[in-house]
């Protein structure tokens, strides 16, 4: 079955709907036929986002902070929560924006989807592992946070986000579900927010040197895109709360992720180390056992494929 099937006709409401994931989310429920109101601060994500969009039928813009009560004017079926600055650049940038995001943003979504008896998916992240001591990460883990570390605005944010998603289920029946994203990556990521992906690939096609923090050892699994979407549109079609790990199981080293950018990108540049940022996860890597049960779900794109898109839709950007 098409992971859009069953969407159409629904409305769908999108938090941070302009932002990288969201506005790939917008495009693949527009897609399916759903109604679908993209609501958007523009603090992080931007209109370009979703322009492509503008003056479709059954697109409608909202520009809107979820961290104050907003009103969508028809009823609503589905609310995908995923409104929150998510790169390190943006969360240092915004911390007290961020902290509010996920708990009065988390709020107003839920009162939302509770209003009109809606599905609700909170799109949380593998940040609430922190530093995991657990190897790969199931969810059952209860992660390994500094609470009070510059990390801890975003970690900390959908940590709550989460345990209020929870008691918003259990005290009013709200058909709530949790996805926690690992490191997803792809088209409209901006090249200077700070993620490994854009961050290298921005600096591999301007000749620039790759800058790998500490020894470059430290793994990430990486994620694409269409993948994930694929797997929130599972989430969403389904009546499981979760959380559930959407990800990819192949890690990779931050060292191996630079030199296979600059392979890719056919670029003269070197590797730089520089310092490594406090309270930097030294791995990463989801256990998928959840989402495939349960979701029937599972990652398709590997990373030199998804690396070559991405590459791709970068240098038609830098070329123009």
């Amino acid at each position: 079955m098409s992971p859009t099937a069953g969407f159409t006709g629904r409305h769908a409401v999108v938090t941070g709907g302009a932002g990288f994931v969201g506005s790939h989310l917008c495009t693949a429920l527009v897609a399916a036929g759903a109604t679908v109101t993209c609501v958007d601060d523009l603090s992080t994500g931007t209109v370009e986002n979703v322009a492509h969009l503008a003056g479709r039928s059954g697109f409608t813009f909202l520009n809107a902070d979820v961290t104050e009560p907003f009103e969508v004017d028809r009823p609503v079926d589905l609310v995908l929560h995923f409104a929150s600055p998510a790169s390190p650049a943006d969360y240092l940038r915004l911390p007290l924006h961020t902290l509010e995001t996920g708990s009065l943003g988390t709020r107003n979504a839920l009162a939302l989807a509770r209003r009109d008896g809606s599905r609700f998916v909170l799109a949380s992240t593998s940040e609430v592992y922190g530093d995991p001591q657990q190897h790969p990460q199931n969810e059952r883990y209860w992660g390994n946070v500094n609470p009070v570390g510059p990390r801890s605005v975003y970690d900390e944010a959908k940590r709550f986000a989460e345990a209020l998603t929870v008691a918003e289920a259990n005290a009013h029946g709200t058909d709530a579900g949790i996805v926690r994203l690992f490191n997803t990556y792809g088209p409209r990521m901006r090249g200077y927010d700070g993620r490994a992906v854009p961050t290298f690939i921005r600096q591999a096609l301007a000749g620039e040197p790759l800058t790998v923090t500490g020894d470059g050892q430290q793994t990430r699994s990486l994620a694409y895109v269409d993948d994930t979407v694929r797997g929130i549109l599972a989430m969403a079609a389904s009546d499981l709360r979760g959380p559930v790990n959407l990800g990819n199981q192949a890690e990779i080293t931050m060292l191996e992720l630079a030199r296979t950018i600059i392979t890719l990108t056919g670029s003269s540049s070197e590797i730089r180390f520089v310092d490594r940022p406090t309270d930097d996860p030294a791995v990463r890597c989801p256990d998928l056992t959840l989402a495939r049960g349960k979701l029937q779900w599972e990652p398709r794109v590997d990373a030199g494929e998804g690396l070559a898109r991405t590459i791709a839709w970068f240098r038609a950007r830098h070329d123009a």
